[in-house]
């Protein structure tokens, strides 16, 4: 079973976390030398803490959207330090489409110290060494969708919106996002760079039919959750967010990752990060069946195939864009593990959201589109 976060620990107020002092020994509570790529990591934040010190960075809090369900709430943001006029929301919003290398330059403030308000209480907790917060905190809310509220130290107050699943929701969509809901070639390393560090989200390319296909589901399905898994960084979290608004995709918690290091390796395992974040929503959503959305341009197919044979009360339908060759070519080819079948769970394949539509219409995941009384019949 997946392991349930930790209660978040009640915490001194402090406007200046700083990060720990690298190669000062043994980690604490393991006895162990920490991994090199852990002690050159802290020693660039510590360094870019300094600088934005210098040059009178403040500390801001970035919202992300939440999930939870009648009882707790996954409270999801990051803390960083940015210019005064960003962080007193005095931005040029023409700017909020800003290049995305500017998402990674900002210095997180460590184990930031963050109040997080909840239906008029509030509750303390501790970012991690990225800055990163990700709390599961008791709450009793109605179904629906919420508005939080986060701060750290001398910050301003921001607003993260957090949905509430109903306890008897039998249904949800698990969506990833690279070559899925828009055309992208992370997984070759220049364009990776190119489209993380230097596109924004003006320049990145929906995938055809795909949100007309979530808006059927959301019609079919109006309280199913829709959730964007992906193995991008959650500095690109703000420019994806408008990129699916933009789109008219529904809105939905993104699932994220760190691209830091971890205590015993340089790189996070984006596989990894796939199979943990759904093993958690098997956890803690046991009564719904996903519908498992993805691509064959990367490990998709055998993350969802292994999870449904794990998980086969848990999985609705698996759904998976097929590439185009030169979409393929430049993904660094089509996946070759594929999908192993599991008895009762269909898998469907299609280039564009129309293809996946049709077939998931025939499987009766989504209903027809409603006919006004004068409109002609196809063939008409």
């Amino acid at each position: 079973m997946f392991p349930r976060p930790e209660k978040p620990r009640i915490l001194p107020k402090s406007d200046d976390a700083q990060p720990p002092t690298p190669g000062s020994g043994p980690t604490p509570g393991n006895g162990k030398r920490r991994h090199l790529a852990v002690r050159l990591d802290d020693a660039w934040l510590r360094f870019q803490t300094r600088v934005a010190i210098r040059r009178g960075r403040v500390e801001t809090v970035i919202p992300y959207t939440g999930y939870g369900t009648t009882s707790w709430v996954r409270v999801l943001a990051r803390v960083v330090r940015s210019d005064p006029r960003d962080a007193a929301g005095h931005a040029n919003p023409l700017q909020e489409s800003m290049r995305g290398w500017r998402n990674f330059i900002s210095a997180p403030v460590a184990h930031a110290a963050v109040q997080v308000n909840i239906a008029g209480t509030v509750h303390d907790v501790e970012a991690d060494r990225g800055g990163v917060v990700d709390v599961r905190i008791e709450a009793a809310l109605n179904p629906g969708w919420h508005t939080i509220t986060l701060q750290s130290g001398s910050s301003r107050t921001v607003e993260a919106p957090v949905e509430v699943v109903a306890d008897d929701a039998g249904f949800g969509v698990v969506s990833d996002i690279d070559d899925t809901v828009m055309v992208t070639a992370l997984p070759r390393p220049f364009l990776a760079a190119w489209n993380t560090f230097v596109l924004n989200e003006h320049a990145r390319t929906p995938t055809p039919g795909m949100a007309v296909l979530y808006e059927r589901i959301a019609r079919t399905a109006p309280t199913a959750p829709v959730l964007y898994l992906s193995t991008g960084a959650w500095n690109v979290a703000p420019t994806l967010s408008r990129f699916l608004s933009r789109n008219l995709y529904p809105a939905g918690p993104k699932l994220l990752t760190d691209w830091g290091p971890t205590p015993d390796r340089w790189f996070r395992s984006g596989r990894e990060h796939k199979r943990t974040s759904l093993e958690r929503l098997a956890e803690e959503f046991p009564r719904i069946k996903w519908l498992l959305v993805g691509d064959d341009g990367q490990h998709d197919e055998a993350i969802y195939s292994e999870f449904a044979h794990r998980h086969p009360q848990n999985v609705r339908a698996i759904a998976i864009r097929q590439l185009s060759v030169g979409e393929a070519v430049l993904a660094g080819g089509r996946s070759k593990s594929g999908g192993q079948p599991t008895p009762g769970i269909p898998w469907i394949y299609a280039p564009d959201g129309a293809g996946m539509s049709a077939q998931l219409e025939e499987l009766g995941i989504i209903y027809s589109p409603v006919r006004s009384a004068d409109e002609p019949e196809e063939g008409d």
